[in-house]
């Protein structure tokens, strides 16, 4: 099936959780977006480098080589030949991804990637900006939502299976503030296209969200 399909969202919507259990339902490829942005995030505080930092980030980028592998039936982001792992997840990251997300240097190095892997393959892409930016062209895309507390405890409980150490009401604060961020920068800001179709996840369970994308799918592509 060589179908595109964009999930955008804040994050703690499901995004990641969604799209992967929809690309394996469909039989096509899940796309990580965020891992991307997060992978060039934890080399810049790798280095040191402060990620608000344009010109300074910008001179790191011919440093990286951030790779998606798929091992396992799951997706692996590899730096530089290393996988990342969970370095990729901690709250810390996240707010790094968010600045250098909002860097033109960056969006554009990591522009033609993820388009290329587009190309090639039937995708399911997650991210803040693929229908409006990355997959415009798309045929299906879904704007997931929540409210801000389900989203704050899901990424608690995530982080703390994890075994990092956070409270709830400090990851509800770090999601406001990206969120923030997200949506008030001035390059391609984390809003819903004006042909998403919204999604709440907020009362539903993975299956039930799950199953009303694909019905959504199954209707936009007349299947």
């Amino acid at each position: 099936m060589n179908v595109q399909i964009a999930i955008d969202g804040p994050s703690g919507a499901g995004k990641s959780t969604i799209a992967k259990a929809l690309a394996k339902k469909l039989g096509i490829l899940y796309v990580d977006t965020g891992a991307l942005y997060r992978t060039v995030g934890l080399y810049a505080q790798m280095c040191g480098v402060d990620p608000h930092n344009a010109a300074a980030v910008a001179e790191l980028l011919p440093e990286i080589h951030a790779e998606l592998r798929y091992e396992n039936g799951s997706q692996q982001v590899y730096l530089n030949g290393e996988p990342t792992g969970d370095r990729i997840r901690t709250p810390e990251i996240s707010m790094y991804a968010s600045a250098v997300s909002a860097i033109p240097a960056v969006r554009a190095f990591l522009l033609d990637t993820q388009r290329e892997i587009a190309a090639k393959n039937g995708v399911v892409m997650d991210g803040r900006d693929i229908g409006t930016v990355i997959l415009p062209n798309a045929n299906v895309k879904i704007y997931l939502t929540a409210s801000d507390e389900c989203r704050a405890k899901r990424r608690f409980l995530e982080l703390r299976e994890k075994g990092i150490e956070t409270s709830l009401e400090e990851v509800l604060a770090d999601m406001r503030k990206r969120d923030n961020a997200d949506s008030s920068r001035e390059i391609a800001p984390a809003v819903a296209a004006p042909d998403a179709i919204p999604v709440d996840s907020s009362d539903l369970s993975i299956e039930e969200c799950v199953s009303q994308i694909e019905a959504i799918v199954a209707e936009k592509l007349g299947r």
